[in-house]
């Protein structure tokens, strides 16, 4: 297995010097093939043998030359040659043939989750025909802006738009020059907050009663969103190099409906929705919601507010929740708005830990002390448990579990449990006791926990398992960690990732939720500097850069990158509805992974994910641009959705804002123009209605492609759409009919109308019930 190492030597070399990082993989005539180790000990033997595989293939010596780039022979085996997708296949196939490597465009390491989704000015898509969102206004509803960041600079922005009716709103720290042609708005929202909790603290620069942000949470989406350029960012080392936003040269609004201590008040949300309508924003940001359970939409301000925030043509993006991976978690459920899942995308950060028989294992880390680089003790966590602490706490090093005299100066081996899932938790258990850092061995996922007080290395149960092995079996076990890495390309992605909320809605079953899913997992983005350790007295003379980034994971992270998304095809489509751009989204969305494996959801244990995880997929951007045919809906839809999900008509009426009569119909849930068919009781034959419209060539023929749900039977009609100048809409139906006798449990499928080019898939779910239960 020596090639292995050499290879991952190499790559993590290469990153150290260079701080170059690779760009997804793009189609490339050049590929990289790699053959392991060396079968001769002369180099030139090793380029011979290039050569002659090469000639098999291109079938002379001379074409084998001509293609062949670079031949590696002193520290592995390979070569790069220029070569055909069908060549390339082929070599792939040879023995002595490890992988063929598709060529990558190596750039400064960027904020990553943008090239990853191939948002960037390479493939002239989404990003050039919208002029990086040239335009557009996004307003944020979160804890504030820092506006000192370089993501918020207005360098060569075009002038505000003359459509904008907002304001920059003063007060602490934050005058009129802290907005610009970048942060177009500032408002903050107490009132509400006051009068539920009282009256904040707000001594050296714990909160601020103004826009500006403490918790740094609303700088780090407000950046995601709409950040400029900024070159030279890393995070204690990592991450190094351009971060920006998805809409870079769109503006921001900022409502500042949350606060460092306690949350966000009800009151003062409406109220900054009810602002950001008037004040004229393009799309709505809002990474917050209420937690289950939900009893009504009516209850839920970010349900009402978005409402009438679509009725007057402005997309909102919600978060989904952060409490997976349990079904039925999902919240911000509401058909008129866009609700995000999380989702992984293919940077690591491997850090090697070296135990005292040398003996090295691999873990992930976004901090290690340089301190660590030498060997400490380490210990299990039961196993200097406080007296009368539960073993069980102990061994996830829970609150007041730890020894403090056994655990001071050492290494602490904790283990993810049911009750404590946190490394946080651990961190600052181990803190208290004064250990000096923290292995944590959880549940198999790719987000990685920042920790600042203790450092810390994540790893899989079954190495912290070694671990343990070793430390029972050595009298004094000892351990030590490297510095971490930052490595790109080097795992799957897209995941769904472990925390993110699951469905189904437990207050709308039909009505599949999440929707989309987005990069959420260890996003690198601007954060507020009075998060920083020193005081904030010391930012304000200059004696701490304010300019900092930051490492954060939710869906916190994935609502924004979709917002920027929604304003990039905003502008490019204005007359487009929020429904229309969400079923663009929806339709176009993957539900592979890049390697076009079957996307895998994160869990205990890992699974193949399906529409509950992910709505209909992983976010493509530029595919969304154009989805051929879009599922369409308006606000009669959504009043008639609220008929039949019961509420009375004196309810929906003074929320609709119009005179409102209920139809009779009883299957209206059913047949609501949703980009999916969720049935949630099948007892018998069902048909439902969808009505599609058709955006792309005038003239264009879909053919129908089903995949049923296992466990029923699906039948489209009719099976052909034949669209013309005249014909821009077609209404069809599907029929289901369930295969079981038995109660069953939700099964997925798919509908795709195929033009050729276009490929409009929605999800279809149904969940068999026996009729007398």
């Amino acid at each position: 297995m020596a090639f292995h190492w050499v290879f991952v030597v190499l790559f993590f070399v290469t990153y150290q010097l260079c701080c170059f990082a690779a760009e997804g993989a793009v189609s490339s005539n050049v590929h990289i093939v790699y053959m392991g180790d060396r079968q001769h000990d002369e180099p030139h033997l090793v380029e011979n043998s290039h050569h002659e595989l090469l000639s098999g293939i291109l079938e002379s010596k001379e074409a084998a030359s001509e293609s062949i780039l670079y031949s590696y022979k002193h520290g592995f085996s390979g070569f790069a040659a220029v070569l055909s997708r069908s060549q390339a296949k082929t070599i792939a196939g040879l023995p002595g043939v490890l992988s063929v490597i598709p060529n990558s465009i190596l750039h400064l390491h960027t904020t990553r989750s943008w090239d990853f989704l191939h948002v960037n000015h390479l493939n002239g898509g989404i990003l050039v025909k919208s002029r990086s969102g040239s335009g557009s206004i996004i307003g944020v509803l979160d804890s504030g802006i820092w506006p000192e960041s370089e993501s918020f600079k207005d360098d060569e922005m075009e002038p505000v738009p003359s459509r904008w009716k907002g304001k920059c709103q003063v007060g602490e720290e934050f005058d009129h020059s802290k907005c610009n042609g970048k942060i177009i708005g500032a408002r903050w929202y107490v009132k509400g907050y006051k009068a539920e909790l009282g009256e904040l603290i707000t001594e050296n620069g714990t909160e601020f009663m103004s826009p500006r942000d403490a918790s740094g949470h609303g700088t780090h989406t407000s950046s995601i969103a709409a950040g400029s350029l900024v070159k030279n960012v890393s995070f204690l080392g990592l991450g190094h190099g351009m971060a920006r936003g998805g809409a870079p040269s769109a503006r921001l609004a900022m409502y500042k409906v949350c606060w460092a201590t306690g949350g966000c008040s009800s009151a003062d949300l409406l109220a900054a929705l009810d602002d950001a309508i008037h004040d004229g924003v393009d799309v709505i940001s809002m990474s917050l919601g209420l937690a289950p359970p939900l009893s009504s939409y009516f209850n839920d301000v970010v349900s009402v507010g978005s409402f009438h925030a679509v009725a007057s043509g402005i997309p909102v993006i919600c978060s989904g929740g952060n409490s997976g991976p349990f079904p039925e978690t999902v919240v911000n459920t509401a058909p008129w708005m866009i609700t995000v899942a999380a989702s992984t995308i293919d940077r690591a950060f491997p850090v090697a830990l070296t135990i005292g028989n040398n003996q090295t294992f691999v873990g992930q880390s976004l901090f290690v002390s340089k301190d660590l680089d030498k060997f400490y003790p380490i210990v299990y966590g039961e196993d200097i448990a406080a007296t009368g602490a539960d073993e069980d706490d102990a061994r996830s090093c829970a609150s007041g579990s730890l020894n403090a005299t056994l655990a001071k100066g050492k290494v602490i081996l904790c283990f993810e449990s049911r009750s404590q899932r946190f490394v946080s938790t651990a961190e600052s258990s181990v803190h208290e006791v004064e250990g000096v850092g923290i292995v944590f061995a959880r549940f198999l996922t790719k987000e990685v926990s920042l920790c600042l007080e203790v450092p810390c290395a994540q790893v899989d149960f079954t190495i912290g398992t070694s671990i343990l092995s070793y430390i029972a079996s050595t009298r004094n076990p000892v351990i030590k960690y490297n510095s971490p890495k930052t490595a790109v390309g080097q795992q799957v992605s897209p995941n769904v990732a472990l925390f993110s909320s699951r469905g189904p809605s437990s207050l709308s079953p039909s009505v599949l939720k999440p929707d989309i899913a987005a990069p959420g997992v260890n996003i690198l983005a601007s954060w507020s500097a009075a998060q920083a350790a020193q005081p904030y007295d010391d930012i304000k003379k200059n004696k701490l850069s304010p300019f900092h980034f930051k490492f954060e994971s939710g869906t916190s992270m994935a609502c924004p990158h979709v917002s920027a998304i929604v304003a990039l095809i905003k502008a490019i489509h204005p007359k487009w509805s929020p429904a229309a751009i969400k079923s663009a989204l929806i339709t176009t969305a993957l539900s592979t992974d890049e390697y076009g494996q079957p996307a895998v959801a994160e869990g205990s244990p890992y699974k193949q994910a399906d529409p509950f995880d992910y709505g209909g997929g992983h976010i493509d951007p530029n595919k969304a641009i154009d989805p051929g045919l879009i599922y369409d809906t308006d606000t009669g839809d959504y009043t008639r959705f609220l008929c039949a999900m019961g509420y009375n008509v004196s309810s929906i009426t003074p929320f609709t804002r119009t005179k409102t009569a209920c139809p009779k119909t009883t299957n209206f849930l059913a047949n609501f123009n949703l980009p999916s068919v969720t049935i949630p009781e099948l007892k018998r034959g069902v048909t439902v209605s969808r009505t599609v419209t058709n955006v792309g060539s005038v003239s264009s023929v879909y053919v129908a492609r089903i995949k049923a749900p296992p466990g029923t039977h699906v039948i489209v009609e009719p099976g052909i759409l034949k669209f013309c100048s005249k014909v821009k809409k077609i209404k069809f139906k599907v029929t289901f009919w369930p295969n079981l006798s038995v109660q069953g449990a939700y099964s997925f499928g798919s509908l795709v109308w195929d033009d050729g080019f276009h490929h409009v898939r929605i999800p279809l779910i149904a969940r068999s019930v026996l009729e007398e239960y």
